[in-house]
């Protein structure tokens, strides 16, 4: 059984009250008396899977352990209320290293406005593992979903896709080549240029959520469905498409890409689609609207159309995507 099977397989197992949105979007949806909703997401990180505890600063760690969180938050069109922060820490991790977490996951908590209000903390014999749980609130009927994508919309993201993916990479040669900085340019600099390096990095490990777009989107009556870019767009998207039972056409040309990032896969002899498409942890918005959208103004980018041939298409391709599977 993969993931989206399980998944699947647990939705059909603890159905829902009525009245709540539970298994199957970026948040639980959960009715509140007046006009508002309570907006509920959790998520785990798990060291040696979606970190390298050797090579990410803590206080990096705690960035990204609220950011990822608060993202799902922004995908619904939420604001973030407060978090709840459970660790499982190995005798490795230290006092030093859990105060350095700490700060990292309060500032950006701060910034966003999501204070941290509790939680758990238990010893481990084995890695590191983090899980947070955030609460958002919108008003009531305002939360945007996977499953409302109509055909002919357009297919949106904000942002740039591949940073991420590019910035771990970056990573995982810095490891290879066991240099310690985590700026550091790579062993082959004549090919890397420094501050691509350390901008793909930071993109990597400190994203920035993109709660006030989601605010700003979930409020135009135009735009429809709409979750955040964590497995990469080939994996998510079909999670709109199945939902809404609609298929779609990607206009590849169309993927925004940053100049950091195609330097980056021109220098290093890789793929800019596969790897934009298929990285992951881009952490940007991805949604649909109707002819009345206006982007003027948004950091977005129309990248293809909502169809009703129950497929999804990449034009000019002929190869599939996949997005990462965690199993």
């Amino acid at each position: 059984m993969g993931e989206f099977e399980l998944i699947e397989h647990i939705k059909h197992l603890a159905v829902s009250p009525e009245g709540v949105l539970g298994i199957g979007d970026d948040c639980a949806v959960l009715p509140q008396n007046g006009d508002l909703e309570t907006l509920v997401s959790t998520d785990m990180l798990m060291e040696g899977v979606h970190f390298l505890l050797d090579d990410i600063r803590p206080y990096q760690l705690g960035w990204k352990s609220i950011a990822v969180n608060i993202s799902d938050i922004a995908a619904m069109g939420g604001t973030p209320c407060g978090s709840f922060l459970s660790m499982a820490l190995p005798p490795s991790f230290t006092s030093e290293k859990i105060e350095a977490f700490l700060e990292g996951y309060i500032h950006l908590s701060r910034r966003l406005g999501c204070p941290l209000l509790g939680g758990d903390t238990v010893s481990s014999i084995g890695p590191l593992c983090i899980n947070v749980t955030v609460t958002g609130t919108c008003k009531k009927g305002i939360s945007r979903k996977r499953s409302s994508a109509l055909p002919g919309d357009g297919i949106y993201v904000s942002g740039t896709l591949g940073d991420s993916a590019a910035g771990l990479k970056c990573i995982l040669d810095r490891c290879k080549h066991s240099s310690a900085s985590p700026a550091a340019q790579a062993p082959d600099s004549g090919q890397v240029c420094p501050d691509d390096y350390s901008y793909l990095i930071s993109r990597h490990y400190q994203p920035v959520p993109r709660v006030e777009l989601g605010v700003r989107l979930a409020s135009d009556p135009s735009v429809h469905a709409m979750m955040d870019i964590s497995d990469g767009l080939a994996s998510d998207l079909p999670h709109i498409i199945e939902a809404s039972h609609a298929g779609a056409s990607i206009d590849c040309s169309l993927i925004p890409m940053s100049l950091q990032f195609k330097r980056f896969c021109e220098q290093r002899g890789l793929d800019p689609l596969e790897l934009s498409l298929c990285g992951g942890e881009d952490y940007e918005l991805l949604f649909t609207a109707g002819d009345q959208f206006s982007p003027a103004g948004l950091p977005v980018t129309r990248i293809g159309t909502i169809t009703d041939a129950r497929v999804l298409e990449w034009e000019g391709q002929n190869r599939i995507f996949e997005g990462y599977r965690h199993f």
